[in-house]
Order: structure tokens, then C-alpha cells, then sequence
């Protein structure tokens, strides 16, 4: 995968999670800070940020509970280490820092 195909398949997942964390209606903000960095802040100051790695050609994602890379498997974005699915992934750890079910689609 070229950088231009890397840049518009995260950019892409990046818009999908924005969407996502709109229609959950949970109690967080979120903003894209720059470009490829998407940051969720939490009702008690924590956050979660989702950025792309270019170098990397990868989703990172550092939460309160560590953080994930999740590369792209030609299908999905994939964490690299137990193979789960990037939203799916992001759903438990949004859930777990906010305190409350948040079911990311």
C-alpha cells in the first residue's frame, strides 16, 4: 500500500469513528486536533486518541488502558497483536474509560 492509499483508507476510519461517537450519544467530546488525530475526552478528563502512523502505515490508538496498533488487512483494520477490529476494539475501550456501554457501528 502506497502512502496516498494509506492516508485515504485511515482518514476514512477516522471519519467512520467521528460518525460513530456522534450517533452513540455517550457523555464525551471529541475533535479532530490535526490532521489524522482524532481526540475523545472523557466527563472525568481522560482521553482516548486515535491517530494514523504513517511511518508505520498503521490506526494507533492510546487509551487509558494501553495502547494498539491496528493495521490494515485488506478488509479491515486489524490490532496487531490479538487480531480484533479497529470500531469493534474502540467500542470496549470508549466503554471501559466512560463508564457506560458505548456501542461504536
Amino acid at each position: 500500500m502506497n502512502d496516498s492509499e494509506f492516508n485515504e483508507l485511515a482518514d476514512a476510519a477516522l471519519t467512520r469513528i467521528e460518525n460513530a461517537l456522534e450517533a452513540s450519544g455517550a457523555d464525551l467530546d471529541f475533535a479532530m486536533i490535526s490532521a489524522g488525530v482524532l481526540e475523545i475526552e472523557f466527563a472525568d478528563g481522560s482521553k482516548i486518541i486515535v491517530n494514523r502512523h504513517g511511518a508505520a502505515k498503521e490506526v494507533w490508538v492510546a487509551a487509558r488502558s494501553g495502547g494498539f496498533h491496528f493495521r490494515w488487512d485488506g478488509n479491515a483494520w486489524r490490532d496487531t497483536r490479538d487480531g480484533s477490529e479497529l470500531v469493534a476494539a474502540l467500542s470496549k475501550l470508549v466503554s471501559a474509560q466512560a463508564g457506560e456501554p458505548v456501542i461504536l457501528d
